[in-house]
């Protein structure tokens, strides 16, 4: 008996509901465009400026929302593919998929810079780097992965992918998943071109998070 959720009534409700289409449509107005007002927001949403300033102090504040969103959906994720029992290059590339498709990179690095992180995120930020490259580095010892790519430069194709965009949402979705069948077989070992240039720096991936 217990166990049944909680149905929200009257003002509650409408306050989740209102709270569900300001997240939704931040997602599509500042993922198109970080830099957009937050009069967008509330435009798209449908629901009146002052309901938006209600639950979210500032543009600010709803920017941070929707990049812990994407954190907690990256953690999620890759504590699942580091779970036991399962295959480390089929775990490895299966993560990559799902976070193609939830699109994580567009919720956190396409929103660097837009914002001051708390320091809440910026603990998760350095469990996704822990976890992530753990999760890497079980990929690696496979052999299956080649030798001169490195955890920053996987995170940094997916931040590519999450720039794809064309049609509807349906086949967005389609082509990066498209795009990241070719980004994995160019991450096998087999007969790879050499890379050139120096792979990306922990220091300047911090750096986009300072605040412009």
């Amino acid at each position: 008996m217990g166990s049944n959720p909680v149905r929200l009534r009257g003002r509650q409700a409408q306050a989740a509901h209102n709270d569900e289409l300001i997240l939704q449509a931040a997602r599509e107005v500042f993922l198109d465009d970080p830099e957009a007002p937050i009069s967008a927001v509330a435009e798209r949403a449908g629901v009146g400026i002052g309901a938006l300033y209600h639950r979210y102090a500032s543009k600010e504040d709803l920017l941070r929302t929707l990049c812990r969103n994407g954190q907690q959906i990256y953690l999620a994720e890759v504590q699942r593919a580091l779970g036991p029992g399962s295959d480390p290059w089929e775990a490895f590339t299966g993560f990559l998929r799902r976070i193609a498709e939830a699109n994580t990179h567009g919720l956190t690095v396409r929103l660097a810079g837009t914002f001051k992180p708390t320091a809440e995120q910026m603990a998760m930020a350095e469990q996704m780097r822990t976890l992530g490259t753990e999760l890497f580095e079980r990929a690696a010892a496979t052999g299956q992965l080649r030798h001169d790519i490195t955890y920053l430069d996987v995170e940094y194709l997916l931040e590519l992918l999450a720039r794809v965009k064309l049609g509807d949402a349906n086949r967005t979705a389609e082509l990066r998943q498209r795009h990241l069948a070719v980004i994995i077989d160019g991450l096998r070992s087999t007969q790879p071109t050499p890379l050139p240039g120096d792979p990306p720096t922990w220091q300047e991936q911090t750096k986009r998070w300072i605040t412009r």
